[in-house]
């Protein structure tokens, strides 16, 4: 499929803007970042597609219907209009890091033998692993903002491999706004033992 270089420019801008936009907000803990988010992963996903990335087309397809269970999850998980911020336990991100890596493996595997690929274990890896922080971020982890540092550190160099230079910028963003998004929601999940300490 030939795409024309404006509309291949245009849907970079777009997903730029918005990936931010949708990172920033969430960051903030407002519920709307999963309407942006929606819009981004879409821009994503066709990109994605058209550079031979076909696991990170696939997960920009997942997001967008990860944004509507996000924003219902965030409306039932609010607290007088504040997102409530919790931990997962140290076992389960063992476990399912270990699950990722395996499945990460066999899925390699596969697109090595039956696809065109360009980097079939990174782009399996950054996939499965930000499938999962974006479940953590839906469920109100606060760790979903250390494994979005580590993803779109990996995703810089694996977008630039492929040229695709504004979701490159758009992963180096990102990785900034993670490192404050983990700042801020560890406030509130702090500020959240200080309410629950009788006075």
């Amino acid at each position: 499929m030939t795409v024309s270089p404006g509309v291949l420019q245009a849907l970079n801008v777009l997903a730029l803007a918005t990936g931010v936009a949708y990172a920033v907000l969430a960051a903030r803990r407002i519920r709307y970042c999963w309407i942006v988010g929606a819009v981004s992963s879409a821009c994503a996903a066709v990109l994605a597609g058209l550079s031979q990335l076909p696991m990170q087309a696939a997960l920009n397809v997942f997001y967008i219907g990860m944004s509507a269970y996000g924003w219902w999850s965030w409306a039932r998980r609010s607290s007088h209009g504040e997102l409530n911020v919790s931990l997962w336990p140290h076992a389960w991100h063992l476990g399912a890091a270990l699950a990722i890596v395996a499945l990460s493996l066999a899925s390699a595997y596969a697109l090595r033998a039956g696809t065109a690929a360009a980097w079939p274990l990174l782009d399996s890896l950054t996939t499965f692993f930000s499938l999962l922080a974006t479940w953590l971020a839906a469920r109100g982890k606060l760790e979903n903002w250390l494994y979005w540092v580590v993803i779109n550190t990996v995703t810089i160099y694996l977008f630039a491999m492929q040229r695709m230079w504004g979701m490159a910028v758009l992963s180096a963003l990102l990785a900034v706004i993670a490192g404050a998004g983990y700042v801020t929601w560890r406030r509130r999940y702090l500020a959240q033992g200080m309410e629950q300490v009788p006075a």
